[in-house]
């Protein structure tokens, strides 16, 4: 009697930066304020039959953060906060997928920020595939995960007059990939 082992292909994908994005919110004072990193890269071992078995490797450049103001970003780059010179990455490796629900996936994985790496869990939606005009093959993500900056180390704040302080310990990420078969 033979038996025979048949494995599912693994689709390899590389996140396109143009029609993907990386923001962020944080409480500042009494509204938010937003921003995103415009440096980033990625790739995700898709297998669609074996979910399980896929993986995902995501770096995104600090010193690209962006606020839409040059000296607030200047700031977010020194040590009080990211530290790039120092730590110039993000960097997100994962470790297990589950699937969750038809096109839902609880992504986990290692989040190093500012040298401090935790184990995280993102929830990721897959948004569907499509042909591009030029035959290639595009796949979409989403996920949206709530982070304490001060368990990796940013811990920056002030004091306010009123006892309260400037900026929110909480900050809001929301991840939207569009990745490309090669």
């Amino acid at each position: 009697m033979t038996t025979t082992t048949t494995t599912t292909p693994t689709t390899t994908l590389t996140i396109d930066p143009v029609h993907s994005e990386m923001t962020f919110q944080v409480r500042h004072l009494v509204t938010k304020v937003r921003g995103r990193f415009n440096e980033f890269s990625g790739t995700i071992r898709l297998d669609e039959a074996q979910p399980e078995r896929s993986s995902v490797e995501l770096t995104i450049k600090t010193a690209s953060i962006s606020t839409q103001n040059e000296d607030r970003d200047k700031h977010l780059r020194s040590d009080d906060f990211f530290a790039a010179d120092t730590h110039p990455q993000i960097a997100f490796r994962s470790t297990r997928i589950v699937k969750t629900g038809d096109e839902a996936f609880d992504v986990t994985g290692d989040l190093t920020m500012r040298g401090v790496t935790k184990a995280i869990t993102l929830p990721v939606t897959h948004l569907g595939k499509a042909k591009d005009p030029w035959g290639g093959e595009r796949y979409g993500f989403e996920s949206a995960i709530t982070l304490n900056r001060k368990h990796y180390g940013i811990s920056f704040n002030a004091a306010l007059d009123n006892g309260g302080l400037l900026l929110g310990e909480d900050v809001k990420i929301t991840i939207n990939i569009e990745a490309v078969a090669s």
